[in-house]
């Protein structure tokens, strides 16, 4: 994990910051709006937790979640990837959304393998 390049890193960290922000958005609009808000918080959450363990692991910032936390938040993060494979697969190339999703799929991709690492320990 620690032998990922910088820029890889950077664009890991920015994506996950990105889906955070749009999830978070989102959360407090369905909330406002009255509407099950569980999927939204579930994900939000989720993104939170690999968003920090990448952090932890490449600039040494705080990073204390339980281990279930850890596991259904991995669990979460692994259940996103096939709808963004599909995104992928339908995007044209070099379109801006192919992308954002390319970039997203990494991040998830390192994201649960810093939480399945975590779990080994």
């Amino acid at each position: 994990m620690e032998s990922i390049n910088q820029e890889i890193q950077e664009l890991s960290v920015k994506s996950l910051e990105s889906t955070f922000s749009k999830l978070s958005n989102a959360y407090k609009s369905m909330t406002e709006k009255g509407s099950n808000t569980t999927l939204v918080r579930k994900r939000r959450d989720a993104i939170k937790v690999g968003l920090d363990s990448l952090r932890n692991i490449w600039n040494g910032e705080d990073f204390s979640y339980e281990e279930e936390v850890i596991l259904t938040s991995k669990d979460i993060l692994q259940s996103t990837i096939p709808p963004i494979e599909k995104q992928i697969a339908k995007a044209k190339d070099g379109s801006p959304q192919k992308t954002v999703n390319e970039r997203r799929l990494i991040a998830l991709q390192l994201a649960i393998e810093s939480l399945e690492n975590r779990l080994k320990k």
